[in-house]
């Protein structure tokens, strides 16, 4: 009797320790990737990303870290991106873009959706065409479909 309740008690202890691991990691996700890892974890929060927890650690990469190491290299688009972006962290950068690519499956939206997180530095006023050192629309548009190729690209390699 006194073995099955300190069994109980031990298995409880390890369901409350697996609890706050799980806990802490996703805390440290919020730290490392911003508000919209919380975004992300809410919006999932009747699917089975607990117990797929750290499943695509195992020498898998998330498309956010996929995005992010693209986004740190020497590609002609990455290097524009992060001119555009200059003021956000590249974590944060490749959060909102996965969040745009899992929004819809249109190209289109997706366009707009890669489109509107490259304006997010980019004041209205900046985006008329003409204006000599800023980017203008045409420029964002061509961006926004070649970094969408370059997500394509990514996201079937994963």
């Amino acid at each position: 009797m006194v073995q099955e309740k300190q069994s109980d008690r031990q298995q409880r202890l390890d369901n409350f320790l697996q609890a706050v691991e799980a806990a802490q990691k996703v805390q440290d996700d919020i730290i490392k990737y911003g508000l919209e890892a919380a975004h992300l974890y809410c919006d999932d929060v009747d699917g089975d990303w607990l117990e797929t927890w750290g499943e695509d650690e195992d020498g898998q990469q998330s498309f956010v870290e996929l995005v992010t190491n693209f986004l740190q290299s020497d590609d002609l688009v990455a290097v524009r991106v992060r001119k555009q972006l200059k003021d956000k962290s590249l974590q944060k950068i490749a959060v909102e873009l996965e969040r745009c690519l899992s929004l819809s499956k249109e190209e289109e939206e997706r366009i707009f959706g890669v489109k509107k997180v490259l304006v997010g530095s980019v004041t209205v006023a900046e985006i008329n065409r003409g204006t000599s050192d800023k980017i203008d629309e045409i420029e964002l548009l061509e961006l926004a479909e070649e970094l969408l190729d370059k997500l394509v690209e990514i996201l079937s390699k994963q």
